[in-house]
């Protein structure tokens, strides 16, 4: 429990220090909209340049830990995703919520994690990990919510979907990066600590503006039980698909089997939140479903870890 806490209190630290700049009038309502574009727009795209360029064709080679670990993710947000859409959301809505049941929180707690619980060997499963994460599940949510917002646009679908995405930077730095790192060009090294010092700066950002968000809106009763669900899907099931996956499906090295299952395992990251925020849709569910998760994760992580390790 003190590895989980450990990596899990900088986060509340954060949430809390948005919060009560919020309550306290330090920041106002327009801090969370300039931090959250600061971090759409430059930060996140760095961060997610960087974790790119540095894949390797062995690390892609990983096919059934890269298999399982996608399909924990696909279980989950297809539930939440028709859960969402039983509930009468729209598409786009849907798939944030589906987004935030299988968006782990890889980088800001499943790396050192990882370190911890299995060692260096680990940091391999936690990078391709934390690039289907951010990069591969962020773009297809990316892509279904441009689908559904652009749907009403008649026979020019197609070509405003298309000029939204590669006008996107969330699209077009992960996709640069992977070029570098699958070609094996060098970055430049000031370039590289460019995108490392700009990167550093997202995940901070994106807490800061949760806290931000929870000051300024309050938390309808409604909201409490799809919280929670999505609470349960991306704690409980995300991890049980992706052990059933990598122990009974695929074969997965020993290591990188319970690697794969402590990173599904995860609390919901901020990116989820990020996106609504981008998008201009309903955040509320969001960034509670984020914070209980953190909380709930201090007890099902802990457990989990002592079983893995």
């Amino acid at each position: 429990m003190q590895a989980v806490l450990n990596a899990a209190l900088p986060i509340f630290a954060l949430i809390l220090a948005g919060f009560l700049s919020g309550r306290t009038a330090l920041f106002g309502p327009a801090a969370a909209d300039s931090l959250n574009r600061f971090a759409i727009y430059l930060a996140l795209p760095a961060l997610m340049f960087g974790a790119m360029a540095k894949i390797t064709p062995d690390q892609v080679a990983q096919v059934g830990f890269a298999a399982a670990f996608a399909g924990g993710i696909a279980a989950a947000f297809a539930v939440a995703y028709g859960l969402g859409r039983g509930r009468s959301l729209r598409g786009a809505q849907a798939c944030i919520e589906g987004l935030d049941a299988g968006y782990s929180n890889v980088g800001f707690m499943g790396i050192p994690l990882c370190l911890l619980v299995f060692g260096p060997a680990s940091l391999p499963a936690a990078v391709i990990a934390t690039l289907f994460t951010a990069c591969v599940l962020f773009l297809f949510a990316i892509v279904l919510i441009e689908l559904d917002l652009q749907k009403g646009a008649g026979a020019g679908t197609a070509r405003k979907v298309v000029r939204a995405l590669v006008r996107n930077p969330l699209l077009i730095a992960p996709l640069a990066g992977l070029s570098v790192g699958l070609t094996g060009a060098t970055v430049p090294g000031p370039v590289e600590r460019f995108a490392a010092l700009l990167g550093g700066a997202a995940s901070p950002c994106a807490l800061v503006c949760i806290g931000l968000f929870l000051a300024q809106e309050r938390v309808r009763f409604s909201e409490i039980r799809p919280m929670a669900v999505l609470v349960v899907l991306k704690l409980v099931l995300q991890p049980a698909v992706t052990a059933l996956l990598v122990y009974k499906v695929f074969a997965v090295p020993d290591l990188w089997a319970r690697a794969a299952v402590l990173l599904s395992a995860l609390p919901i990251g901020s990116g989820p939140f990020t996106l609504a925020k981008l998008y201009g849709l309903e955040a509320g569910v969001t960034s509670g479903a984020i914070l209980l998760s953190h909380l709930a994760s201090v007890v099902t992580v802990s457990l989990l870890v002592a079983w893995l390790a």
